[in-house]
């Protein structure tokens, strides 16, 4: 029997499923940016390493300044071989049009939270840079989990198997009563699955077309509104 539920945060709560890579390509294309996909996707993992290695983001960061922060990496980067594209003639569009995105994302996953928090107690598992509680505040979805495990804190970093066991820890609750829920195969499910958890893969666009093995998970979504229905 199912008694608890633990959560992945991006790519899950605040873009629908879908890769954060995807997300900020489509936001590029919206905007109009002149650059290829190709230069675009060598700034995305430019500036997700510069993030990863620095502690640039403070604990105090809304997700608005963290985003901002992505995206004048991404922009300099690109602006190195091509001079027509920067932060100063593109991002605050950039960052306007992604973060009302996100907002629209992040309010129809509190909705669904809530109803689930009704039956069952729930922690967030997330790769995140150590701001994970502000952002949650931004978007009103503090409250709702009654634990967060957040890699920059505790030192463990998915597709690492503990981290799970961290959360299922904090529910108190054997891994057989754990779902996980997450947007990444190889960093949610297949850790999770490690662990002993349940597995829900929250299908949406992936950073390739490469094609998924769906197997690998339990069962498949494509709307958070469907773990109610389950």
């Amino acid at each position: 029997m199912i008694k608890g539920y633990i959560f992945d945060y991006g790519g899950t709560l605040d873009t629908g499923g879908n890769h954060w890579g995807k997300v900020i390509w489509h936001a590029y294309e919206r905007v109009g940016v002149p650059v290829s996909e190709a230069l675009f996707r060598d700034a995305y993992v430019h500036g997700e390493r510069t993030l990863g290695r620095n502690p640039i983001i403070k604990p105090d960061f809304t997700f608005r300044q963290t985003l901002a922060q992505k995206l004048r990496l991404q922009l300099d980067f690109i602006e190195a071989s091509c001079p027509e594209v920067s932060w100063a003639k593109h991002g605050e569009k950039l960052l306007n049009d992604l973060y009302a995105r996100t907002c629209e994302e992040t309010s129809q996953s509190r909705s669904v939270l809530l109803q689930l928090r009704e039956h069952f107690p729930m922690v967030l598992v997330s790769n995140f840079y150590g701001n994970i509680a502000t952002v949650l505040r931004e978007f009103s979805l503090d409250g709702i989990f009654q634990h967060i495990v957040e890699s920059a804190v505790v030192g463990i970093r998915k597709p690492d198997p503990r981290i799970f066991t961290l959360g299922v820890e904090a529910l108190g609750l054997d891994p057989s009563e754990v779902v996980v829920v997450g947007d990444s195969i190889d960093k949610d499910i297949i850790p999770a699955r490690q662990a002993g958890c349940h597995t829900v893969w929250f299908k949406g666009e992936g950073w390739t077309d490469a094609p998924v093995d769906e197997s690998q998970a339990e069962r498949v979504i494509n709307s958070l509104s469907e773990l109610v229905e389950i």
